[in-house]
């Protein structure tokens, strides 16, 4: 009982600061509110009047590209690593180290180095050509049709130290006795992590997952340090859309849209995701 009374306060700030928060933003959706909230009721027409605007459909064809850039390379990466390092390689401390240290960076630092990294004048491409290769280009940020990869290509190397983190735990988590029948009945290295590893890191992979899909749909301080959405609107991302609109644009209403229909595709990307996971750990539970 003593205990219950202890998580009130939490659990009335919760219900307060998120719950409400989230149910004051759907009611401002609905209203025509700009610099300050309104209490009228206009239905659909701040939705309306989004998906009509150039830069919030830009907004969203960005997020699908980071979403194939960022999180299937950060997955792709990270598993590899952690596989790597499953290895008991020499020195597997300082690798996990090396691999883990960018994902103790702020998005902030991380846009700030891979600016300097892509900026023309200072950067990789001048330092390249001051050696000779006069041809030799990396300007991806300053160039509209590839400046979303570049962001996409410092979230991946900011992100791929969690997955292998996460990987890593499970792979450990692995029966090493699977191996050696594998390796007795000649299967190879790769083939073993591929068939029979692969499967039973289900949960870790959908954690991974989960964790990267919540970290895009957040995607502000990187974009906003690399590039500030452009050039023009070319790396623009549904978070900083919201941010310009709401502290920039004075426009509440239609700010709250756009987090609305956000808060949406979380929970219809996420819900079936998290549902599939309790499975699947159940059932690897009950196998045990």
């Amino acid at each position: 009982m003593a205990l219950h009374a202890a998580l009130l306060p939490l659990v009335i700030t919760t219900l307060l600061a998120y719950v409400g928060s989230v149910l004051w933003t759907i009611r401002i959706s609905f209203s025509s509110s700009k610099l300050l909230p309104r209490s009228d009721w206009v239905g659909f027409s701040q939705f309306e009047r989004l998906f009509e605007t150039d830069r919030w459909i830009v907004s969203l064809q960005n997020m699908g590209i980071l979403a194939f850039v960022y999180i299937g390379g950060v997955m792709i990466v990270g598993c590899l690593l952690a596989v790597f390092i499953d290895q008991q390689v020499k020195g597997e401390s300082w690798f996990r180290t090396i691999f883990l240290y960018p994902f103790a960076m702020s998005f902030v630092v991380t846009g700030l180095i891979w600016q300097w990294l892509f900026n023309p004048s200072l950067g990789l491409e001048h330092a390249v050509r001051s050696m000779g290769w006069t041809s030799f280009t990396f300007d991806w940020t300053v160039r509209p049709e590839t400046s979303i990869y570049a962001v996409g290509l410092a979230m991946v190397w900011q992100g791929c130290g969690t997955t292998m983190a996460i990987m890593l735990a499970a792979l450990r988590g692995v029966d090493e006795e699977q191996w050696k029948a594998a390796r007795l009945d000649g299967v190879s290295k790769p083939r073993y992590y591929l068939n029979i590893v692969l499967p039973q890191l289900g949960p870790a992979l959908a954690t991974s997952f989960v964790l990267l899909a919540v970290a895009l749909v957040r995607t502000f301080d990187v974009v906003a340090v690399m590039t500030s959405g452009g050039p023009g609107s070319s790396s623009e991302v549904p978070a900083k859309f919201i941010i310009d609109h709401l502290f920039g644009r004075n426009n509440i209403g239609l700010a709250s849209a756009a987090s609305v229909v956000m808060l949406i595709t979380v929970f219809t990307v996420l819900t079936p995701l998290l549902y599939w996971r309790s499975k699947v750990q159940q059932r690897l539970s009950a196998g045990h």
